[in-house]
This record gives structure tokens, C-alpha cells and sequence, in this order.
């Protein structure tokens, strides 16, 4: 433990992963300061649907983690079952004229022992009485142990505790690069706030996490796509479950809003010369009237605000977990389950950080698979 409280960690990145590990690292005696290019939750996790599921096809290994992921959200929902930003309401989802391969999506999840159930419309009413009939397919999906969080909520809920355990959060440092010293992280050099030196440094940058590592002759595939959130406006839906559907995504949001987001309009996202990333209005009304849909009588919801930016994805769709073996003392954090797996991957990497030993879960997730 000595060691330990000496420790001296950077964490790059104020999103949920960012802020997770952040704050295992404080709870195990480290000395943490993490820093963010704007504010906390600028990025990708203030943009996320959230959707807490191991749902579809992937590695065991993968479908593992991301049920450990679950099992801490459910711990924290636990200790507090009132809270707003996170709930267990189930999951619902179909395919777009395929009963077989919702069906076959079905078998799946059954074989690997995630709790699905194959409904009809009769079925989905059952599940949720707000879902509205006429959209329902022939066969849909119900998985009942599946949630959603609000990570803006959550992120604020980890960043207070952080700071009451001393952790210090620098904003608006602007962009950042890893500094090495015979070859092992040293700290970061920001553009704003200069230099810090740690013991190890934790790269967590969302879709900037390949961009941040490649000075360091580190190379991640990056399949990041520009993706888009769009949060209604308060209306008394009633909803409960999350939904991915063949023409939107939606879930509850805190307010008694909806969120909402699908990847059918990302031709019609537009990068402006200084970065920034524009779409059409009338794109937005017409996923709020494909969301709209969804409940209810089927009225098109009213936008209240939307955000675009780069999605996390690695090149090969799995995670990116773990010390650089070219560049000990760095770490990084990558993966387009952020939400999902942001408790759990903030724990092991804690560990891993200040013990030194790499867990088996994340054997498979290492940057080192890439070459």
C-alpha cells in the first residue's frame, strides 16, 4: 500500500472511461490528476445512447467483460434504486423485414446463455405498454436484463466522489501528447496547461486515442464513424425499455426526454473547415419522427438538442486495453462499448496501473494484436 499511495498517475480524458479509472486509481491511495482538452464529458460519452447490453455476436471474451460491466451497474444501481439516470427496464430489438434473423439473433443469445426472449406484438405490449403496435415487426427481441445510463449524470456522480478523494481535474488543457524518458511514459506535455510528470499516464481520448499513441510508434486501427444524439424535448412518453429498431434507437433520459440516435444520416453529417460537424435540421426532425414512432401514437417527437462527433471504434470492432508493451508506463483505453464497460474496465486498469499485474480478462484486448 506504501507504494501505491505514492504512486503518481495522469489520466488523459474526461469521459467515462477517463473518469472510472480515475477514481479506482484514487480509491486504491494513487495521487491522480486528470486532464481533459475541454470540459468533462465533451466527447463521445456526451454523446452516447448508452445502451448497457451484451445483446448480437462477439468473442466470448468480449461478451465476458461487457457481463461484468453490467453486473457493477447493477451493484450501483442497488445502492440507490431511485435514480433517474440509470435503470434496468429491459431491452427490445428487431430487424428490418428478417424474422429469420432476428430469430437467429435469438438462438445466439440463447446459446450463450443471455437472457432473450422472442416476442410478438402482443408480446411487446406486454413488455411495454408505450411501445406503439404498428411499428412492431413480427418477431422482435426482448432481453430483460438489459439498462441504460445517463453518462453525463454518471460521469458528474464519479467526477464528485474523485474530487472528495483529493483527485484534480485540469479542463481546458487542450490538445495533449505523452512524454517519454528512456523509452517509459513520463507524464504529458499539454498545449495549455504544460508539462506534468507521473509514473504511468492513462490514455483515454475517445476516438483521438489512436491519433495520441502514434507519436509513441504505437499503431491502432481507428473505425471511428461521425455519429449523432439527439435528446427530445420533455414529453409525457412513458417509455421504459431501450430500443434499437431498424430506423432508430431511442431509450428514457432524465427530464422525461427521449434519446435518441441511429447510424442511417451519417452521408448527411458535414465536417466544416474549422472541425466542426454540422447536419441538416430537417435530417434531425426526421429520426425524431422515426423516434416518434416508436411511442406512443406514434407523434413525432420535438429535438431539444443534438451533438455529432466521432464514435469510438476500433479498426477490428473489440476493445483496446492495457499497458504498451512498447512504452511501459502508458495505457490506454479504447472501445466503442464505453458505457457498458466503463466501471469494470475502470477497476481492472486501476489495478493493473498500480500492481503491475495484467488481468486475464484483458488478455485479448491488448494494442499489441495489431503488430
Amino acid at each position: 500500500m506504501s507504494v501505491n499511495l505514492k504512486k503518481t498517475v495522469v489520466v488523459l480524458g474526461g469521459g467515462v472511461l477517463g473518469v472510472s479509472t480515475a477514481l479506482e486509481l484514487t480509491k486504491r491511495g494513487a495521487q491522480v490528476t486528470l486532464v481533459t482538452e475541454a470540459e468533462l464529458c465533451s466527447g463521445a460519452s456526451g454523446r452516447s445512447l448508452s445502451w448497457l447490453n451484451s445483446a448480437g455476436e462477439r468473442t466470448l471474451p468480449y461478451h465476458a467483460l461487457r457481463m461484468a460491466g453490467i453486473d457493477r451497474y447493477r451493484t450501483l444501481f442497488a445502492q440507490d434504486p431511485t435514480r433517474e439516470w440509470l435503470r434496468f427496464d429491459g431491452g427490445l430489438c428487431w430487424a428490418a423485414n428478417d424474422a429469420t434473423g432476428t430469430r437467429a439473433r435469438h438462438a445466439y443469445e440463447k446459446v450463450h446463455g443471455y437472457d432473450s426472449h422472442l416476442v410478438d406484438a402482443d408480446g411487446v405490449a406486454a413488455v411495454d405498454s408505450r411501445v406503439n403496435p404498428r411499428v412492431v415487426a413480427d418477431a422482435a427481441i426482448f432481453n430483460p436484463g438489459e439498462g441504460w445510463v445517463s453518462l453525463p449524470h454518471l460521469i458528474e456522480f464519479l467526477a464528485q466522489q474523485f474530487r472528495d478523494l483529493g483527485g484534480e481535474v485540469v479542463e481546458q488543457a487542450g490538445k495533449a501528447d505523452v512524454l517519454t524518458e528512456n523509452g517509459r511514459a513520463c507524464g504529458i506535455r499539454s498545449a495549455d496547461k504544460g508539462e506534468l510528470r507521473a509514473d504511468a499516464v492513462l490514455v483515454a481520448c475517445g476516438p483521438w486515442t489512436p491519433d495520441v499513441v502514434a507519436p509513441l510508434g504505437v499503431t491502432i486501427p481507428n473505425g471511428s464513424p461521425v455519429s449523432m444524439l439527439v435528446i427530445s424535448q420533455p414529453t409525457a412518453h412513458g417509455l421504459k425499455v431501450v430500443m434499437n429498431t431498424p430506423r432508430a434507437a431511442i431509450r428514457p433520459n432524465p427530464g422525461s426526454t427521449l434519446a435518441a440516435d441511429h447510424d442511417w444520416y451519417e452521408e448527411d453529417i458535414v465536417q466544416q473547415p474549422d472541425g466542426r460537424y454540422t447536419i441538416a435540421e430537417s435530417v434531425v426532425d426526421k429520426l425524431m419522427q422515426e423516434a416518434g414512432a416508436l411511442v406512443g401514437d406514434g407523434t413525432a417527437l420535438q429535438a431539444a438538442s443534438w451533438k455529432l462527433g466521432p464514435k469510438p471504434i476500433p479498426g477490428d470492432g473489440n476493445p483496446v486495453l492495457g499497458e504498451l508493451e512498447s512504452v511501459p508506463g502508458c495505457f490506454v483505453a479504447f472501445t466503442h462499448s464505453g458505457a457498458t464497460l466503463a466501471l469494470i474496465v475502470g477497476e481492472l486498469l486501476a489495478d493493473e496501473i498500480l500492481t503491475g499485474e495484467k488481468h486475464p480478462m484483458l488478455a485479448t484486448f491488448r494494442a499489441e494484436r495489431f503488430g
